[in-house]
Parts: structure tokens; sequence; C-alpha cells
């Protein structure tokens, strides 16, 4: 198992609530939510394997994930807690409530369905951090315009640009291990659950009114996996509610309490 860095907000003593960053994310995409939330839970958000901080490994899979935070809750003595993923990490919470639901109280999923994701912007996103040139890059402004030809959006050139960090001599070097995770693509933006994965405990699923990320034909199939959930969704969202309507996010995951 992998060691995991985390980032810790509110108070030891109320109810644990542990936070899973998407794809190419970290802990740090939870810094906001996680100190609203502090209020009422004690909020750790993870780096999980070869994002962030958190070591960068030879293999990476859901079930391996799922492993890594097993074992960070193991040492940390926590036994069941609410768990919310967004995205990539969404599917690792998914994956381990329905493995391991008297490790889960309740299960929060961000805008993510249980099924394959084949994007070919996904593609463009990797082709253009792996295109750039980090030996003459001088400044994470200057990786967005270069990734303009690739990524339009830019929103996510920003996104992708957060995984850039300076080494101590000066020189630019990505964050995440970007090697095995461009390989491992396929596998990432399959359904980490199988026909038969189910998780019987409270399950909610926040999605953002202005994706189609989570079709209605995904939200009908829900239940074979999720016999008792509800679905919440935040009109003025897309993909990434708890960065775009941030203050409804926080309102929807106080709900589910």
């Amino acid at each position: 198992m992998t060691a995991l860095n985390v980032r810790d907000f509110g108070t030891a003593g109320k109810p644990p609530l542990i936070l899973l960053h998407g794809l190419l994310g970290s802990s740090r995409n939870w810094q906001t939510v996680g100190r609203d939330l502090s209020d009422t839970f004690h909020v750790r958000a993870l780096d999980l394997r070869n994002h962030g901080t958190s070591p960068h490994t030879e293999e990476i899979s859901y079930e391996s994930m799922v492993g890594d935070v097993l074992a960070w809750k193991d040492r940390e003595g926590i036994q069941a807690s609410a768990l919310l993923g967004h995205s990539m990490g969404g599917k690792v919470a998914m994956l381990l409530a329905c493995r391991n639901p008297l490790r889960v109280s309740r299960l929060i999923v961000v805008h993510i369905a249980p099924k394959a994701y084949l994007s070919q912007a996904h593609r463009a996103e990797f082709a253009a951090m792996n295109e750039l040139d980090l030996a003459s890059l001088q400044s994470r402004a200057e990786a967005e315009l270069r990734f303009e030809s690739r990524v339009p959006d830019w929103s996510m050139r920003k996104f992708l640009t957060t995984n850039l960090e300076r080494t101590d001599s000066g020189t630019w070097r990505w964050a995440v291990n970007l090697p095995l995770l461009t390989q491992a693509l396929p596998l990432l933006e399959g359904n980490s659950l199988t026909p038969n994965d189910r998780y019987e405990g409270p399950v909610q699923f926040i999605l953002g009114g202005k994706s189609r990320y989570v079709s209605e034909a995904d939200r009908a199939k829900l239940p074979e996996h999720f016999p008792n959930v509800r679905v919440t969704v935040i009109p003025e969202s897309g993909h990434n509610p708890h960065m775009e309507a941030r203050a409804d996010f926080v309102q929807a995951v106080r709900s589910s309490d």
C-alpha cells in the first residue's frame, strides 16, 4: 500500500468525512470546501497515489487506490466514515463502498456514473501535457498559452497547470506521475464496478445540471448498484460543482448527513 498525503480540516471528534479528488486533481482542490464543511465534519482530503504530493508508484488501478485509502483509514483508526469522491475519486469511492460496506457510513458521489467514459478531451489534455517542453518553460502562464491548440477550455488549461511545480534548481516538473497516468488512461476511464457490485447504505449523487457527463439513462441505472440512492442536481454547475457552485454544493453535502 502507498502512504497518502492528507490535508486535515476541522476538529477531531466531529463525524469523519473523507474527500477524494478526480483525475489530475489533488487535495488542494478541496481547500475551500473543506474549510466550509469543517464546522460539521472532521474533513480529511487525500492525494490519491501518483497525484498531488502522494508517492509515485509503478502501477495504478481502482483496486490499488481503494487499498491505499483503507490502509490510511486503518492508520488513522477510522472504521466507518462518510466518503465523498469527485469524478475518478467517485469511482474509487463507489468501489470502496461496494467491496467494504462496513467502512462507509454513507457515500457521496460527485458528477460521475458507474460506467466507462471514453473521452477525446482527456486524450487531448494528456497530449498537451506530454508535449510541453519543460526545459524551456518559464511560467504556468506560458504553459497555458502553449496548451491553447490542444485544450480550448480556459479553465481546463489553468487546471492542468496546477500540476506544474518548480524544482530546487528553478526548472519545472509535473507533480503527477504523468507517464504512468498516460499509460493507464484507458483503465482509469473504465467502470470501476462490476455488475454484481452493490452498496446498500445511504448514497447521494451530486450532479451539475449544465453537464451531460451523467445522463438520464445513467441515473436510471444507479439503483442497480445503490438501492438507497438519491440524486441532487445543482442547476448552475457543470462537472465541478464543488468549484462552480460552492455554496449549493456545501449545502447538498450537509443535507446528506
